[in-house]
């Protein structure tokens, strides 16, 4: 069976696409939750880092880190235009074929 997934969103994601996460029994917590809005991106990775959790981002700072070999629990880099269903379907599809540990230092775009 695979761990439940777990996410960590930055200031970027929308309050709907939580709110659709956790209407489908996923594990969110946002910037908003922690009172890390001034944090740096690297903080925002170390953060989710320690709580097992895969970044779900809109900003691309992310994606340069990742390159600098930043150490990672996993990102998921949406792009804009996408729908809060087609992101909540990219998520659910991404876990059930990596799973939570499968994302560890990757990163998947939508």
């Amino acid at each position: 069976m695979r761990a439940e997934m777990k996410i960590y969103t930055d200031e970027h994601i929308s309050k709907a696409i939580i709110i659709g996460l956790r209407k489908r029994g996923v594990d969110v917590l946002s910037v908003h939750e922690t009172g890390m809005y001034a944090a740096t991106d690297t903080q925002h990775l170390q953060m989710a880092r320690n709580e097992g959790r895969i970044l779900l981002t809109r900003d691309k700072g992310f994606l340069r880190l990742n390159a600098e070999r930043v150490v990672h629990s996993g990102i998921v880099y949406a792009r804009h235009g996408l729908s809060i269903g087609e992101i909540i379907r990219g998520l659910i599809l991404i876990h059930g074929t990596l799973g939570q540990g499968g994302m560890n230092g990757h990163v998947e775009f939508l």
